[in-house]
């Protein structure tokens, strides 16, 4: 095939994924992930816009670095929440995403944003959800002494990390962890779970209907587990 012509024709197979929109606030990793997983064709989607609020977040550098438009929306100090929504929400709808993912974004959205995306929207959480909902979860496992710990993602809904649970990423507590140890365990899971169930909703097998998650056409009575490799 003529180079120009695999071009187009990879181009125009790109062009007809289901489309993805990644909100962060820091780092990013999660986002390399994805990224990572669209490059190997295993995403079965396009990250066609990342967005930050947080114009410092070196995930908008690795966004750029990838190609993808990088949008930084700043939250200006007295904004009301809903102004901040509302203008998140006229940003994307300039990118139709058919997904969004929640990748280490820390805002928490109004119920009316959260009705615009309901069943399209994903969140990665760095705990066993239901446990530790919420901010610094690894000093909160040690603290409590649980014996396991990992990462879930969930569909939002307006409560706060309580929205039905897709899959987790589970892990045994050693008695030499720490916070940082911890981190670093949980975000190599995190990097396994977040693609997979991003390329489920992309594909159609995932679905959110009356409260529950649908997995190829079956309630998922209890999140899909995925252990460390030991």
């Amino acid at each position: 095939m003529h180079a120009a012509v695999a071009a187009r024709t990879g181009a125009a197979l790109s062009a007809a994924l289901p489309s993805i929109a990644v909100l962060i606030s820091g780092e990013g990793t999660n986002l390399q992930a994805l990224i990572d997983a669209e490059r190997a064709g295993t995403l079965g989607a396009r990250i066609t816009v990342v967005v930050s609020n947080r114009a410092a977040a070196r995930g908008l550098e690795r966004a750029r670095g990838a190609d993808i438009p990088a949008e930084h929306l700043p939250a200006t100090r007295g904004l009301p929440r809903e102004a901040y929504d509302s203008a998140l929400a006229e940003l994307l709808a300039r990118y139709a995403p058919s997904v969004i993912v929640l990748a280490g974004f820390m805002r928490i959205f109004t119920p009316e944003f959260v009705a615009l995306f309901s069943g399209r929207m994903l969140n990665i959480h760095p705990a066993l959800l239901p446990l530790h909902r919420g901010l610094d979860t690894h000093r909160r496992v040690l603290e409590t002494g649980d014996r396991w710990h990992g990462a879930t993602v969930h569909f939002v809904t307006a409560e706060l990390d309580a929205g039905p649970r897709i899959i987790q990423y589970r892990l045994p507590v050693r008695p030499e962890d720490t916070v940082e140890t911890l981190a670093r365990r949980v975000h190599v899971g995190e990097h396994i779970i977040l693609p997979r169930a991003v390329a489920w909703l992309s594909a159609g097998r995932l679905s959110l209907a009356g409260g529950q998650v649908i997995l190829d056409g079956r309630v998922l009575p209890e999140p899909v587990v995925v252990k460390e490799e030991q």
